[in-house]
């Protein structure tokens, strides 16, 4: 049996795909609204601009991030310091992992200030998350299209992740899929999203 196979949550869709698990939920249960969250995440979080390393070069972040959170998180040549929780991120904790069965000690979030933004390709596949990480996604503020492309296969899935949703990545997903979210050519208006984790 699968992770999401045995979850309470009746509106938490699994998602088709191989070679991993996915589901989404299209509104989590907040403490607010998801308007009202969002302006508070941007006003109270203190935003870095990061250099990443990618394929040995240094590249600063197309968005602005922070980490909170009770472990370091290193990616991309990148070693986080997390800030202590504060009772916003942990009641969308709370409610995160109530929805996942899961339970987190980390979340990364990205603010992506508009369509000049973007994640590139990548798999949440570092040695700290274990062997088949649960990752946890949670979006307020713009839709923006999220990509998954296999390694192998190279087929892609394209989803919206809209205002308020939870998707749920496990299994054997990051070994076998990237994801990001592209730039766009059209206006898109702010996005705030909360990557939650386990760090070992």
């Amino acid at each position: 049996m699968d992770l999401f196979s045995s979850l309470s949550t009746p509106t938490l869709t699994p998602i088709p795909i191989e070679d991993g698990e996915l589901a989404m939920l299209p509104q989590l249960h907040l403490p607010a609204s998801n308007a009202d969250i969002m302006a508070q995440l941007i006003a109270d979080t203190p935003w870095r601009s990061e250099i990443v390393t990618v394929y040995g070069k240094q590249h600063p972040q197309p968005r602005l991030s922070a980490a909170y959170g009770d472990a370091r998180y290193t990616y991309s040549g990148l070693t986080i310091e997390p800030l202590p929780w504060t009772p916003l991120l942990l009641s969308i904790k709370a409610a995160v992992e109530v929805s996942s069965a899961y339970k987190f000690n980390s979340v990364l979030l990205n603010y992506y200030r508009d369509e000049r933004d973007s994640m590139g390709m990548h798999s949440d596949d570092e040695r700290a998350l274990g062997r088949n990480p649960v990752v946890a996604s949670v979006s307020f503020g713009a839709t923006r299209t999220f990509i998954l492309r296999h390694k192998a296969s190279k087929r892609t899935v394209r989803l919206a992740l809209t205002d308020g949703c939870l998707l749920l990545m496990a299994g054997a997903l990051q070994h076998h899929w990237q994801h990001g979210i592209n730039k766009s050519t059209r206006g898109i208006g702010p996005r705030v999203n909360l990557t939650f984790r386990s760090i070992n």
